[in-house]
């Protein structure tokens, strides 16, 4: 079984430094949809048959965008994809929608600056090993037998790859090295490796 996992393309927030969370849709940019369709033309390119790939994404509209893109390039439907809230990004709770800059200014720090974690947990938001334990309800979902493509987000994915191939602990949870957005990676047999880095 092989994880493909791909982070979705940038959207309007992500451009105007603005904390995303999971109620609000925020669509992508020009920069977000050229980064779905390099994605999706990376992935077309290694797969030696896009059929046989179970194809799951957050429910948010900027993970459903990227998908609709990613599919094409797949020659698929777009309702061969499965959607699961456990997916979603880290929610941010009062966080969600404000400059980062501006939460900083009134919150103190929030972001260690050498990992890019939340420091705190936001008001009304989770926490890692939150994030960590939905996803692993999600993982045992899974046809073991099958490979999968999940676009999901950037700390979301984190915990994710985390999970899957191993990363430095934080707040008990292994927690993957940072990745801009348009990146997707293949994890097989606990091993990942960078499929397409969007440059």
């Amino acid at each position: 079984m092989r994880y493909f996992l791909a982070r979705h393309g940038e959207t309007v927030y992500n451009a105007a430094a603005r904390i995303q969370g999971n109620s609000v849709h925020t669509p992508l940019s020009r920069t977000g949809i050229a980064q779905a369709e390099a994605m999706g033309a990376a992935l077309a390119d290694f797969l030696a048959d896009p059929r046989e790939i179970d194809i799951w994404a957050s429910t948010a509209g900027r993970a459903l965008q990227t998908v609709a893109i990613i599919v094409e390039h797949l020659h698929r439907d777009f309702l061969d994809v499965s959607t699961d809230p456990r997916l979603v990004e880290l929610e941010v709770g009062a966080w969600e929608g404000r400059l980062y800059a501006d939460v900083i200014a009134a919150d103190g720090v929030i972001l260690c600056t050498d990992r890019r974690l939340f420091t705190v947990q936001p008001p009304g938001g989770e926490d890692y090993p939150t994030v960590a334990a939905r996803l692993r309800d999600w993982l045992v979902t899974l046809s073991p037998d099958r490979d999968v493509l999940v676009v999901s987000h950037g700390m979301t994915l984190r915990v994710l790859r985390g999970l899957l191939a191993g990363g430095e602990p934080f707040n008990g949870v292994p927690i993957a090295e940072d990745a801009p957005q348009g990146t997707m990676f293949l994890v097989e047999n606990g091993i990942e490796t960078r499929l397409h880095l969007m440059t």
